[in-house]
């Protein structure tokens, strides 16, 4: 038996290889926990002298036999042929490749530790035989035994928060028992299977000891989360501690949960052919590689995931300016001019916006067409009826207000009725069964097709160098379906290929135009993965219009992406109350600030509320980048009656907490501080003007705020002790 131990300071992960070559998972543990037989997340379980593992890699061919499966992906015979070849390690320890090999197919797994927490992994296999084959799926990782105790059953051991996500009800987490999302084990044990194995009637009869239900969580479509966002964290309660990963594509992606040999196994991939009718065929020498993924194991709950989740998304996005200095946009579309700006719209609204410390200001969408513009978008040309004087004259009006001008674009996309989708052929589209494909009046572009790429780059190039454009609201609003069959295997592979075109093209104009922001907008958060925000500085996280739902939103934001990337919406209504403005600002202040509204229209009063909180804003945002989210009362519910998230700043020495009541009689709430943290003092931070009472408890581990009114928030902040 040959073992090869790959590690950092806070995890470690050892693999075994027996003597018919196959490698597989010995342990995945964090240091912090010791390593004792049968208690290993990731160990293979021992039985009558016999081991049972799981491929490293799965990998299905079309045409190979299956196991009685049902639709789960694991157990591939591609995937068992493949035996162990050699391993490569860094010089630093920190990037293993392991290098696998069957008669047909060479396979490498590569893992990279990005943090001392999370590494990153993706798959590769080429087609080594004399046959073209066919892939239809591939595991970018695979785990088994992700229970790791041989003495509780997983369905009393392990939980899995699993992150709902909609248009406009995003970073909804809800923590369910394998019960709950259907799958129970067979045994009541490990050792009751083990003990049932030396019965001969049931070694003969052995065929119930797997569920052939899976805990299977998908994406499909250039929307990568329009139902879940690309992780998930799964919660050991026995062993104490939390395996988290996420998906970084986006396109099509799964992963699933469930059991073999009375045990768990996690895979993560990119798309496949059940899900998303993803095929790949490799000629000879031909290869593939799978998309990337992080996975991390902390000890702890869903709290020190997320930590160590936030801190592996800051070290893969791009360190650019905007991320470190967070300026405040003012962008007119939400609870505003909604699509219809005019010159004579927006003067008022860049002036104010100006008035009140706002920084960008972006024109959103509209500003192209003369009326109706939903299915004739695509040429991105200004309209004169809307402005008069030309688009350049307005935004170079919000230049000489000391603001950095933006507008809105959805550059994927060209609407059935625009004059342009008559003259490009049918290869710069999304095609299926020889038609283009349409989703609501539009058609969808191909970014692997040259012609679509010059369109694009000369669109940008008239924005950014003509115009003088600083920033693009890059929005994305339709849903592409399984893909495009034009120059592609199958559909799915279609869209993989597009996606990953896009992505290029993306970096190529952030290569260009190194200062401009381009914002992530999917309809609101519907593409909020890191294949795009490790590029992107800022995500659009919803298009909620009602800002009492905006605050659940706003206090999950950050398990979606980094704080100091999050945008939420504050757009108070000329006719708000104080509280209700307060409420507003106060969604925004520990992310990324989106202001909008009519705020010209605004009484004096309450512009002065929105001034305050900016000002706020702009004295805290250089700790937002170098803070850890806490969520003290949980992870936010749409019922709960209190909110409450958080910044914790070690080099500063401070918390920062935003706090809401809903829908609530309770006026006084008692909030421990999150990670065991000890505070010396409190305060109302905002409004300063309308403070809270807030005072710390006992020996300063908590606090009580006071709210009266219902839909209510304030910001406090804590000197720790």
């Amino acid at each position: 038996m040959q073992t090869i131990d790959f590690h950092s300071s806070k995890l470690r992960l050892v693999f075994g290889i027996d003597d018919t070559k196959h490698i597989y998972f010995e342990s995945m543990l964090p240091t912090s926990i010791p390593v004792r037989p049968g208690m290993t997340m990731g160990e293979p379980l021992t039985t009558l002298g016999e081991v049972y593992h799981q491929p490293l890699v799965e990998v299905h061919i079309a045409g190979d036999n299956t196991e009685r499966h049902y639709r789960k992906h694991n157990s591939t015979f591609a995937g068992k042929e493949l035996c162990y070849d050699h391993h490569d390690l860094s010089a630093d320890g920190k990037e293993l490749t392991l290098y696998l090999k069957s008669y047909r197919l060479a396979a490498t797994l590569n893992l990279r530790f990005v943090t001392e927490t999370v590494l990153q992994a993706h798959t590769s296999v080429q087609n080594i035989s004399g046959d073209d084959l066919t892939v239809e799926y591939l595991s970018s990782f695979a785990l088994f035994n992700v229970d790791g105790n041989n003495k509780q059953s997983w369905d009393k051991s392990v939980s899995v928060y699993l992150p709902y996500n909609s248009w406009c009800i995003e970073c909804q987490w809800q923590e369910l028992s394998l019960a709950q999302l259907g799958i129970t084990p067979a045994y009541e044990s490990p050792v009751r299977y083990s003990e049932a194995l030396r019965d001969p009637l049931f070694k003969k009869l052995n065929y119930n000891n797997f569920s052939y239900n899976r805990i299977s969580i998908s994406s499909t479509s250039g929307q990568s989360t329009g139902q879940y966002l690309p992780c998930a964290v799964l919660r050991n309660h026995a062993l104490d501690c939390s395996l988290f990963f996420q998906i970084e594509h986006n396109g099509s992606w799964q992963w699933e949960v469930s059991d073999y040999r009375s045990h768990l196994y996690l895979q993560l991939a990119g798309p496949t052919y059940a899900e998303h009718a993803w095929s790949k065929t490799l000629k000879p020498q031909e290869a593939f590689t799978s998309v990337p993924v992080a996975v991390g194991l902390t000890a702890g709950g869903l709290d020190q995931a997320l930590i160590a989740l936030n801190d592996y998304r800051r070290h893969i996005y791009n360190p650019c300016a905007d991320l470190q200095k967070l300026p405040v946009i003012y962008n007119d579309y939400m609870n505003a001019l909604m699509g219809d700006p005019t010159t004579a719209r927006e003067i008022p609204l860049i002036d104010t916006a100006s008035k009140i410390g706002c920084e960008y200001y972006c024109v959103d969408c509209g500003w192209y067409a003369d009326g109706w513009w939903w299915d004739n978008v695509g040429l991105w040309e200004p309209s004169q009826q809307r402005f008069p004087e030309g688009i350049k004259h307005l935004l170079d009006y919000i230049r000489s207000k000391g603001m950095i001008p933006g507008l809105w674009l959805e550059i994927e996309v060209m609407g059935i009725n625009c004059p342009l989708a008559k003259e490009l052929p049918d290869e710069c589209f999304f095609m299926r069964h020889g038609k283009r494909v349409i989703s609501e009046d539009r058609y969808h572009l191909d970014f692997r097709h040259p012609q679509v790429i010059a369109h694009a780059d000369a669109v940008l190039k008239r924005l950014v160098e003509e115009y003088g454009v600083g920033y693009i609201k890059m929005d994305y609003n339709i849903y592409s379906g399984e893909g495009t069959e034009a120059n592609a295997q199958s559909v799915g592979d279609g869209l993989l290929e597009h996606n990953r075109a896009y992505i290029k093209w993306l970096e190529g104009v952030f290569a260009r135009y190194p200062e401009l922001v381009i914002e992530n907008c999917g309809s609101g958060g519907t593409r909020m993965d890191y294949a795009m925000l490790k590029h992107h500085s800022i995500q659009s996280v919803t298009d909620q219009t009602d800002f009492r739902i905006m605050s659940n939103l706003a206090a999950a934001a950050a398990t979606a992406c980094a704080p100091e990337q999050a945008a939420i919406w504050a757009y108070p209504l000329k006719d708000a109350s104080d509280e209700e403005v307060i409420t507003n600002m106060v969604n925004a202040l520990l992310l990324r600030v989106h202001q909008s509204g009519f705020l010209n229209e605004l009484p004096e009063r309450n512009l002065e509320l929105v001034k305050e909180g900016l000002d706020v804003y702009k004295h805290i945002r250089s700790d937002i980048p170098h803070s850890q989210p806490v969520w003290p009362l949980g992870l936010p519910q749409l019922r709960d009656a209190w909110l409450s998230f958080g910044l914790y700043c070690p080099e500063k020495n401070k918390l920062y907490l935003s706090v809401w009541k809903k829908e609530t009689c309770e006026q006084v709430k008692q909030i421990t501080l999150p990670l065991n943290l000890k505070a010396s003092s409190v305060r109302c931070l905002y409004p300063q003007s309308k403070p809270c009472a807030v005072e710390l408890i006992g020996d300063g581990h908590a606090c009580s705020v006071e709210l009266k009114d219902m839909f209510s928030a304030r910001l406090l902040e804590f000197t720790l002790a």
